[in-house]
């Protein structure tokens, strides 16, 4: 939501004259929108478990982690060269606003991504602790060999 009305408010500046700050802003403002609609969607709606070879967590961990990054750029650039009028300076503390929830939301993820991680590595364990003893040859001396 912040990522949208950062967005709105970018769009509502009628006129600039270095508008680089402002369009990298709006690139990154949309962008991050979408990306990050799309990944709610798909969440929301369970779609997620139709494709399991794709890592959701770490992809929204990479998601998360960019967007933030971005936006505290693009805030920085647009806090820098803005003209002082009421939508700019809405877009800039609306993008430190997005900044900080999704740094949360990245901090979130990477608990979320290790946690799973380790999940991974028991599952495998456990699997090659069962695969291994499976193989094991077992001695009986009922069995005799029929050569003789």
């Amino acid at each position: 939501l912040l990522a949208l009305t950062a967005f709105i408010c970018i769009e509502t500046i009628m006129e600039c004259s270095p508008c680089e700050g402002l369009y990298f802003f709006e690139f990154v403002s949309c962008s991050a929108l979408v990306v990050t609609g799309a990944l709610l969607l798909l969440f929301s709606l369970n779609l997620h478990t139709r494709i399991p070879q794709i890592n959701w967590n770490l992809t929204d961990l990479v998601n998360t982690g960019l967007s933030t990054f971005f936006f505290f750029i693009a805030s920085v650039v647009l806090a820098a060269l803005n003209h002082k009028t009421g939508a700019e300076i809405a877009a800039v503390v609306f993008g430190f606003l997005a900044t900080a929830v999704f740094a949360v939301n990245a901090a979130v993820a990477v608990q979320r991504w290790r946690l799973s991680r380790r999940q991974q590595s028991r599952q495998s364990s456990d699997y090659i602790r069962a695969r291994s003893e499976s193989r094991e040859v077992v001695h009986r001396p009922e069995i005799q060999r029929l050569d003789a």
